[in-house]
């Protein structure tokens, strides 16, 4: 273990760290390397083919494929900060990381879950506005109002990131330097502190609450005012085909946050470690991979500007 003085700003001695990885099991290390190669490869795939697909095709120029595009970026960039170091410590044997680079991936893998939570909230609410009020929905969803709302977004997502990590770089780490996990997240680096991380609990349930229950309480309510218009419509197959689209959608909201809350939203001391670990492979590898599916490849709209693209080899 290497160990010296770090630079000013911070009195931590440990300059690197080493990641423990999803198991110790050495017979499981190459089929679980395939398996994540394989969902890394179709993530990408996905993501970065849908948001092609959207820039280029006309006629998905419009709010909600918009904010499709945006999530399709999130997702394809959180899993990149998290997957390629998850595949290097499947195939070496230690997996190790410099102080400066379990900061630098804390932080920006902070940023897109944060601003993952509010795009899918800003989604919930483009589709309570096309379908509660569609007469006034060129109005309230304008190319500038969308521009802002994804815009804060992010901010939110970088801030909330942001205060993360100044509260993590205040942490002295002394001796112990092997996260317990396959990246650095709050809980695995907090149980190497050597001094108090009481502040970095507090922050942690405070920004974890606001950023899972507000976007929660916007979605929820969404739906609820979506559901009331959808029972209004006289055509059973429209009514079916309504239901169907918003239950897709609220399923993987649900794994979502339903695995964010089971990692963030409990008192560091209760808080397991194999639990977190599995808890974060539902957010870091499966949701970006289910996303384009689920959200877009099922759309109407998009299936047949994917269609006119692979028939024709142009959009229109």
């Amino acid at each position: 273990m290497t160990l010296k003085k770090m630079t000013e700003g911070n009195n931590s001695i440990v300059t690197e760290f080493i990641l423990a990885g999803l198991t110790d099991k050495p017979e499981l290390q190459l089929p679980l390397f395939h398996l994540f190669l394989g969902i890394y490869v179709l993530t990408m795939v996905g993501n970065l083919g849908m948001i092609i697909l959207i820039l280029l095709s006309s006629p998905l120029h419009t709010p909600m494929y918009f904010f499709l595009s945006s999530l399709s970026f999130i997702d394809l960039c959180y899993s990149t900060i998290i997957t390629p170091k998850m595949l290097v410590n499947f195939v070496t044997e230690k997996n190790v990381i410099s102080y400066p680079e379990c900061m630098t991936q804390l932080y920006f893998f902070i940023a897109f879950v944060i601003s993952e939570c509010h795009m899918l909230a800003a989604m919930a609410y483009d589709r309570y506005v096309a379908i509660c009020n569609p007469l006034l929905y060129n109005v309230t969803m304008s190319y500038q109002v969308c521009s802002w709302m994804v815009g804060g977004v992010y901010g939110m997502g970088f801030i909330g990131a942001a205060v993360h990590t100044l509260c993590m770089l205040r942490v002295l780490f002394c001796k112990a330097n092997i996260i317990n996990h396959y990246y650095c997240d709050l809980f695995p680096l907090m149980e190497l502190a050597c001094s108090s991380t009481f502040i970095n609990e507090v922050v942690l349930l405070c920004l974890s609450a606001f950023n899972i229950f507000i976007p929660t309480l916007v979605i929820l309510s969404s739906y609820i005012f979506i559901i009331a218009s959808i029972l209004h419509i006289k055509s059973t197959e429209g009514r079916f085909k309504a239901f169907s689209t918003c239950s897709s959608h609220f399923s993987a909201v649900a794994v979502f946050f339903g695995s964010l809350a089971f990692m963030y939203l409990q008192p560091f001391s209760v808080n397991s470690k194999d639990k977190g670990k599995v808890s974060s492979v539902f957010y870091t590898t499966v949701v970006p991979l289910l996303n384009p599916l689920i959200y877009s490849l099922r759309n109407r709209d998009v299936k047949l500007a994917l269609h006119k693209f692979l028939q024709k080899g142009s959009f229109i």
